[in-house]
């Protein structure tokens, strides 16, 4: 039976942030991940996860200035000192909350910056941060998204995440793996993930078209679900998706698809 954890960037979102940890636990979910920690305190969410007996599986590192529109910054050779910076904030939080892994945006391609650039940023970067998270006991992930939602996004496919883990050359890096974002832009879930498995992290899902909850759209999710089973996924997987209606109103899923 596949353990999910609610998305708190994506689920809940009608209710103020350090109030959806709650909303989660009610609506039968263990676990949680969300975007960023970064506006909160640390002892604040920490309050949250216990009060309600969550556990947090998943954040990312700092990501530049999101609410501008930045997705990332790990690929801009401008930027390694912020980088840097946010690595070790990254890990002060990871920390405090208990969370084993961090996931890396690699952002946007800035203009004018050729590719064999971009990539040695990106590569480095992945050591740097690697070597860091080594050192507290953490798991780094990459995760490619579609160029549909985020045009310019500089990590794609699942191939290319893969060729970047090998460079980068680190038993504690892996592949964060989005069957939405993997269904528009290669297909092919089932396969890739049996043959990467020992390679994937973690595991994200929604349904395509329209990012919402499984059972809307073309992916055919009981069948995934039990093939997850079959090849020996153990970890969570983040319901990172837009709800339809309202996320309690949706929440059938679970049930309805598992069976």
């Amino acid at each position: 039976m596949p353990k999910f954890a609610a998305n708190l960037s994506m689920l809940f979102t009608e209710l103020p942030f350090l109030d959806r940890f709650e909303a989660a636990s009610r609506a039968g979910f263990e676990a949680v991940e969300f975007l960023f920690p970064y506006v909160f305190s640390a002892a604040d969410i920490k309050q949250r996860l216990d009060t309600h007996g969550l556990k947090l599986v998943l954040h990312n590192l700092p990501a530049g200035d999101w609410d501008a529109g930045e997705r990332g910054i790990a690929c801009h050779p401008d930027r390694v000192d912020e980088f840097r910076a946010g690595v070790a904030q990254a890990i002060s939080y990871a920390t405090a909350l208990g969370v084993s892994q961090l996931n890396c945006l690699a952002g946007k391609a800035p203009a004018g910056v050729n590719d064999a650039v971009l990539r040695s940023t990106f590569v480095n970067n992945l050591k740097f941060a690697a070597a860091e998270l080594k050192g507290a006991g953490l798991r780094l992930l990459i995760e490619p998204i579609n160029h549909f939602d985020i045009p310019g996004f500089y990590l794609n496919t699942t191939a290319q995440a893969l060729k970047i883990l090998d460079e980068v050359g680190a038993d504690n890096a892996f592949v964060q793996y989005d069957i939405y974002h993997a269904q528009r832009m290669e297909g092919e879930l089932a396969a890739t993930m049996q043959k990467q498995l020992a390679r994937i992290g973690h595991i994200q899902l929604a349904d395509n078209p329209g990012r919402n909850e499984p059972g809307t759209g073309e992916i055919n999710y009981p069948f995934l679900f039990a093939h997850l089973d079959r090849i020996g996924y153990t970890g969570w997987i983040g319901c990172e998706y837009k709800p339809t209606t309202t996320t309690e109103a949706g929440l059938g899923w679970r049930q309805r698809l598992c069976a």
